[in-house]
């Protein structure tokens, strides 16, 4: 009986003991929610919301249907069987003379001529010729559209037109793929002498590979060099990798042009020795980018490599030893397994920096080498095309997401192995 009541006595303090314990665990959550919240707002304000905003400026269409509101309306009824009926014809008509006298009309120009060549000089034209016609008094636009120019009569280009005043488009996507409409609105392969931007692309990953490769090479040995040297001397070749670090990159980029050039440090030298008869074209081509770039991402391959190599126990290669293997097996089939976190953790971030490269490429290198963001950069800076921009950024995003999860699951298979 005894028991009984002692038992039912303490299940209340029990239960009030769990909720206390809840209540100091969602405290616990609410503190370090409120820790990572100025953190988390800035990666929305500065990271998603301007990735948001590219992807979705790939796509919007929404500037056509603002400088052309009644042939939107009026297309988006088309069957795309025969020729547009009157009421597209005028339609088309009063928002061209319209968006002549505000002066818009280039906007849609410029937009329809990226679908269709030769656009441009139509919808300028007709903008031009309709500016002296009085559309009230005109009983039939279609044939005076037809008799401005005789392309309004002919259905391919009312469907670049059906297609061009539609909210969304692929059209910015496509054409970083090498791909467009044909005229009847299937996707189809641009012409091989139109077809760029997959070579870009290809020419990209090719070049972040091949100094994502260099880099491995050289930052190797001298990852070792330091796992393996005194403090004092580790020390020291440790400022001097990480001056890079506190060097501009445009300082690091232009004096690779001095020492590169014809009458450069290295040319000069060469000259000199007589081992050449003539300078060497060492920079503004492909081998320049290769050696500024490594150059550059050097320290981001010796860093983790470093990491990884100063906590390998020297134990093991000596226990490979005293099993007979020689030096360069036990190196080879004991030593280099250990390093593999470190050789994938810095190819992920030396790949991922070189794909993305801009300045160096663009100084050091010639018209051939110029990587995908070189052209992101021309579309907004020289074309003011911000919709084929953010499609080559898309690609280049989608592109660098696909690398990073490639090297990130080889990354954990080799750390789960090392454990």
């Amino acid at each position: 009986m005894a028991e009984t009541t002692m038992a039912a006595g303490a299940a209340p303090g029990g239960e009030d003991l769990k909720r206390r314990l809840a209540r100091a665990e969602r405290r616990k959550k609410l503190q370090a929610g409120a820790l990572i919240m100025p953190l988390l707002a800035l990666m929305i304000a500065f990271y998603f919301v301007p990735i948001a905003l590219m992807l979705y400026r790939s796509v919007d269409n929404s500037q056509m249907r603002e400088v052309m509101p009644r042939t939107a309306r009026a297309i988006a009824q088309w069957d795309g069987k025969d020729l547009p009926d009157e009421k597209v014809y005028r339609a088309v008509a009063l928002d061209l003379k319209e968006a002549r006298e505000k002066h818009v009309i280039a906007k849609v120009a410029r937009r329809l001529n990226f679908d269709k060549a030769g656009f441009a000089s139509l919808i300028s034209r007709t903008g031009r010729k309709l500016a002296r016609v009085d559309l009230e008094k005109c009983t039939s636009c279609k044939e005076k559209l037809i008799s401005i120019d005789k392309r309004w009569g002919e259905k391919p280009w009312w469907t670049v037109l059906q297609r061009g005043l539609k909210d969304y488009t692929l059209i910015y996507l496509l054409s970083a793929l090498d791909l467009r409409y044909d005229d009847e609105n299937h996707i189809v392969r641009v012409p091989e002498e139109e077809a760029i931007y997959l070579s870009i692309i290809a020419r990209t990953i090719h070049i972040s590979a091949a100094v994502t490769f260099l880099c491995l090479l050289l930052g190797f040995p001298i990852a070792y060099f330091l796992a393996t040297a005194k403090p004092a001397v580790r020390n020291v070749f440790m400022i001097v990798l990480l001056l890079v670090f506190w060097t501009s990159l445009l300082v690091r980029t232009l004096s690779w042009i001095v020492t590169l050039q014809d009458s450069g440090v290295v040319n000069s030298f060469l000259l000199w020795a007589g081992i050449v008869d003539k300078p060497l074209p060492l920079v503004f081509n492909r081998f320049g980018v290769y050696v500024a770039m490594t150059h550059v991402l050097l320290p981001f391959m010796v860093l983790p490599l470093y990491s990884v190599m100063r906590v390998i126990p020297k134990s093991y290669v000596r226990a490979a030893h005293s099993l007979g293997a020689t030096p360069w097996k036990a190196f080879w089939s004991v030593y280099v397994p250990q390093t593999l976190p470190g050789i994938g953790a810095g190819a992920l971030m030396v790949f991922i920096q070189a794909l993305g490269y801009y300045i160096t490429p663009a100084l050091v290198g010639g018209p051939r080498d110029q990587m995908i963001s070189y052209f992101v950069a021309f579309f907004v800076n020289e074309r003011v095309n911000w919709s084929m921009a953010s499609a080559l950024g898309l690609v280049l995003l989608i592109l660098t997401a696909s690398m990073y999860l490639l090297f990130g699951r080889k990354v954990n298979i080799a750390n789960m192995k090392m454990g």
